[in-house]
């Protein structure tokens, strides 16, 4: 989770699509150039430790534009396959 949102801070899509699952991944992301993501705030999670194959984050995330600020809270469902994590969907 922290990984995707240093992705969206840096403006690195093409992390953002190889860390998201195949089977929900779009075919391409474009992100604004004009959204700084400055902070992520965990709030929850359940599994997703060393022994798990799957997890749940829920977080909120705060971005800034010229013209206003706000922030996204989600609950993400990730996955672990070949000992790599992959985000799936918003649960």
């Amino acid at each position: 989770m922290r990984s995707r949102f240093s992705a969206f801070a840096v403006g690195d899509a093409f992390y953002l699509l190889s860390s998201w699952h195949p089977s929900t991944r779009p075919a391409t992301l474009e992100l604004d150039p004009d959204l700084r993501w400055y902070r992520l705030d965990i709030i929850d999670r359940s599994a997703g430790g060393p022994l798990d194959s799957r997890g749940e984050v829920e977080f909120e995330a705060f971005w800034r534009s010229p013209e206003s600020r706000g922030s996204q809270r989600e609950r993400s469902v990730f996955v672990r396959e070949e000992g790599r994590w992959f985000y799936v969907a918003e649960a």
